[in-house]
């Protein structure tokens, strides 16, 4: 272990470099330890290379800033509190999202570092607060340009901050649901389909989303999922189910009503999922359908505006709170 840390220090020590040369190959070789040797990550952290790292996302050497990202990216699974509590990280993560000449690795592994340091509950809402991340991110799905690992990468740190209830009115403010639609719509790749709706799922669940949602013709898209005939994987089909309901919970009657004059068609992938979806997609398919079934009665909808959820319940002559 002593020659591993004289090892990490050794290399860290020459990201400061002023060869170009020296920088590069020393930032590579990090880069494959981290990557190999699971040890080795918190002897590179302790040896000072996040700041190094984080500084290095600002250079204009694409082989720099790819090897950097993904060195943080890989130090972000054994040492995120280190991350989070270096000064400027999150603006180098930013930049390198953002920045229009970042290589397409460098913005994937930018993502991915940000998806891994949201495992953690309490970085959520710090992250989350961080409009200019939440934008980049954004902008990586509306930009044609952005290859399919990139973007699905993107979905999962979308995800991770959805998680979090007060991100959520954020990131449709920041256009969020037309983005996610037009992948769901447009784009078709199984993979980026799936991960598009369970983050259109998270953020369902505030009172925002109701009208973003109108907007793109939401209700129907996601209906539309639901439909035997549009062929959607089991895991889409769970995730169309989450967002109608999670609307309906914030939206209320109103909403209830509308996805039910929608369409039949789609009672038969709702019941799919009641039979043969995971354990949560059962409860939360049979929960739809009997909001569905009971939507002509009083509906009464008590949300908690904290967490976007709440309580849907019927009688045939009162609401129920």
């Amino acid at each position: 272990m002593e020659v591993k840390r004289r090892t990490a220090k050794t290399l860290v020590s020459k990201l400061s470099s002023v060869s170009e040369q020296t920088r590069t190959e020393a930032l590579c070789e990090v880069r494959l330890i981290s990557k190999h040797d699971p040890d080795s990550r918190p002897l590179i952290a302790d040896a000072g290379a996040i700041p190094y790292l984080s500084e290095i996302l600002y250079s204009p050497s694409p082989i720099l800033r790819e090897n950097a990202a993904a060195t943080l990216l890989n130090l972000s699974i054994s040492n995120r509190e280190t991350l989070m509590s270096t000064r400027g990280l999150l603006d180098a993560l930013s930049h390198a999202l953002r920045d229009p000449s970042s290589p397409h690795l460098a913005v994937q592994s930018a993502a991915a570092a940000i998806h891994s340091l949201l495992v953690v509950d309490e970085y959520r809402p710090i992250i989350g607060s961080k409009r200019d991340i939440l934008y980049a991110l954004i902008d990586v799905i509306k930009s044609p340009k952005s290859p399919a690992r990139s973007i699905k990468d993107v979905l999962k740190a979308l995800f991770g901050i959805a998680l979090y209830p007060l991100n959520r009115a954020t990131v449709i403010e920041l256009g969020a649901v037309p983005a996610l639609f037009s992948l769901v719509v447009k784009d078709g790749r199984l993979g980026l389909v799936e991960d598009a709706t369970a983050v259109i799922a998270q953020i369902a669940g505030c009172e925002e989303s109701e009208g973003a949602f109108r907007r793109v013709s939401g209700i129907g898209v996601l209906v539309d999922l639901l439909d035997p005939a549009t062929g959607s994987s089991g895991r889409t089909k769970e995730n169309a189910v989450s967002a109608l309901l999670n609307l309906i919970r914030c939206g209320g009657e109103r909403v209830a009503t509308d996805v039910k004059e929608t369409g039949f068609e789609m009672f038969d992938g709702i019941a799919d999922v009641a039979e043969n979806g995971s354990s949560k997609g059962k409860t939360k398919a049979i929960s739809l359908l009997k909001i569905l079934d009971g939507v002509e009665k009083p509906l009464a909808v008590k949300v908690n505006k904290k967490s976007g959820e709440g309580a849907v319940s019927w009688t045939a002559k009162d609401a129920i709170e």
